[in-house]
């Protein structure tokens, strides 16, 4: 590929996933869901081009999320997790071949990255944990629920590679003629 058409890629992707943040702002529920789906999209980049330039469509779509977001929280979910995780994901997975070891790795991302953003969402934009309903036990009930969800995440972006290698690269390459 073109780096001409790489840029066009990279621009392409990154206006998507901008525009799915965005989402944020009409459909506030959906905070963790749209950072989530926007990370996802970076599949695309690290399939047809490589991991390199996908991790320049999350910086510039991390940047932009911080500077036009208003919801500072989903723009951070997106940061410490969800934009860089699909792009991490096949490194690890073919640098550890152990499963259970690459599972276990990926959790511990996940969880680190999780508590490091709230960490950061309580101290940078003053959400103090007393003010939660529950307090520290929410806190750990909704982690507990985010590691399910991340599972069911992971588990999603295999498929939707899977399912893009076997019936829609061959539509997509003929678009950007490889």
């Amino acid at each position: 590929m073109k780096n001409s058409a790489k840029t066009a890629l990279g621009g392409m992707i990154s206006a998507l996933s901008l525009t799915i943040m965005l989402l944020t702002a009409v459909i506030p529920y959906l905070t963790y869901a749209l950072p989530a789906i926007a990370g996802a999209m970076l599949v695309l980049m690290v399939i047809e081009i490589n991991k390199k330039w996908a991790f320049c469509a999350y910086a510039a779509i991390s940047i932009l999320s911080f500077l036009i977001l208003p919801d500072k929280e989903a723009a951070m979910m997106y940061v410490a997790f969800f934009g860089y995780y699909p792009v991490l994901k096949p490194f690890l997975e073919s640098k550890i071949f152990n499963n259970k070891l690459c599972w276990f790795v990926k959790a511990v991302i996940f969880n680190i990255a999780v508590v490091i953003a709230y960490l950061v969402i309580v101290n940078v934009f003053g959400i103090p944990i007393e003010e939660m309903e529950k307090g520290v036990f929410a806190v750990i009930g909704l982690l507990a629920l985010g590691n399910v969800m991340f599972v069911l995440y992971d588990i999603c972006i295999t498929r939707l590679v899977t399912l893009y290698l076997n019936k829609w690269q061959k539509r997509f390459r003929k678009l950007f003629k490889h």
